[in-house]
């Protein structure tokens, strides 16, 4: 994951989607599928955060992503082109997802990755049409935990 460090933040070669208040950071190398993922959680609901370049910021504790202003609202569709999309201003970072890696594990163990000091659960590439709805439940899960907590 490559990322560049500036005095607001870093910003990462990343996507990332939010459903609700929660985000999730999507990696890998350039072809990868970093968009196509995006745009499949978006068609189960989550909003587009950015696209290809993600801001990630600290916060009382937490990592905070949004849209640098020059890409806000605009996903690349793979043979179709630049679309628009009504982004969310920013997220509250709640995992990370990892293209360049293979899960092997059907119950994998718990994983994490460090950015700008913070770690957040890493959750590895799965192969196959389930991965997308699987994520959103996810982020649902996230969702529901908050609320509890709140």
């Amino acid at each position: 994951m490559s990322q560049a460090a500036d005095h607001d933040g870093v910003t990462l070669h990343a996507s990332c989607v939010a459903l609700g208040p929660s985000g999730l950071l999507i990696t890998g190398a350039s072809g990868s599928g970093k968009s196509s993922l995006a745009l499949m959680l978006m068609a189960y609901g989550a909003r587009l955060v950015a696209d290809d370049a993600t801001l990630v910021q600290c916060s009382k504790g937490a990592l905070w992503a949004s849209c640098p202003e020059t890409i806000r609202g605009r996903i690349e569709a793979r043979g179709i082109g630049i679309l628009a999309a009504d982004p969310q201003e920013r997220a509250r970072l709640v995992a990370a997802v990892d293209l360049d890696r293979t899960e092997s594990e059907r119950l994998p163990p718990e994983r994490s990755i460090t950015i700008a000091g913070h770690d957040i659960p890493l959750i590895l590439n799965v192969p196959g049409l389930s991965f997308a709805a699987g994520l959103i439940q996810y982020l649902k899960g996230q969702s529901f935990k908050e609320t509890r907590i709140s």
